[in-house]
């Protein structure tokens, strides 16, 4: 499990990140591409937690 949060922290940071970078480029090009690549980390992110919170259940469980 945490190794699983390690992940979501990484995921977490690189999102800002690549958020940080599309606020700060001037490039329209630029600002698009690190605008769908902070996108898609939070959505990756996003699918980590899920697996975390799907993994606590099934412990309840046990």
């Amino acid at each position: 499990m945490q190794d699983m949060l390690t992940h979501l922290e990484k995921l977490r940071t690189d999102a800002a990140e690549c958020a940080l970078i599309r606020d700060l480029a001037t490039d329209i090009k630029k600002r698009e591409l690190f605008s769908k690549l902070a996108e898609h980390l939070a959505a990756l992110a996003a699918e980590v937690e899920k697996a975390i919170a799907a993994a606590g259940r099934k412990g309840e469980a046990n």
